[in-house]
């Protein structure tokens, strides 16, 4: 990690909400992702809550970032709270609009609020910047979505048959 050092004044600005906390900690954009990946790998090992104060750390340090976000909401989720996921991937999704898991995990949490017309468009939209089938999220929503289709076509059958 480089050394850090604030430029005179920075502290200040930080105080008066200038600047991000990180602006007075410089912590560059690879240090930044590696706190991130952190809290994911605490998140995995099912360290919750030290997943979380990550998460809100990072949130803290720079809320323009999507990071903090994107794990309080993917922990939301876990934890089936979905209006606070939702609210979390949101704003995940605003800062960093090409991320297709971020997609997934937010049409996810509005799919659990039974917003399906909304969850469908982030689905498709994972699969969108996810091409090549690579990204797990977007693979998720590929799931998602045939058990969806699957689930609306057996619907329609029964609907349709003569024992119905």
């Amino acid at each position: 990690m480089a050394e850090m050092k604030a430029k005179p004044g920075t502290l200040q600005q930080v105080i008066d909400g200038k600047e991000p906390l990180n602006a007075f900690f410089g912590f560059d954009q690879k240090s930044v992702e590696a706190m991130a990946a952190l809290g994911f790998n605490l998140y995995q090992q099912g360290r919750v809550r030290d997943a979380e104060s990550v998460f809100r750390g990072l949130i803290a340090l720079d809320s323009k970032q999507y990071y903090g976000y994107a794990g309080l909401g993917a922990l939301a989720l876990a934890e089936e709270k979905a209006d606070e996921a939702a609210a979390y991937l949101q704003k995940a999704v605003e800062l960093n609009p090409n991320d297709p898991t971020i997609h997934a995990n937010f049409g996810e949490a509005l799919l659990r609020q039974a917003k399906f017309q909304e969850a469908a468009k982030l689905f498709d939209k994972a699969l969108d910047l996810d091409p090549k089938g690579v990204d797990p999220g977007a693979n998720r929503a590929r799931a998602i979505l045939t058990g969806m289709e699957i689930l609306v076509g057996e619907i329609r059958r029964l609907e349709t048959s003569p024992n119905a």
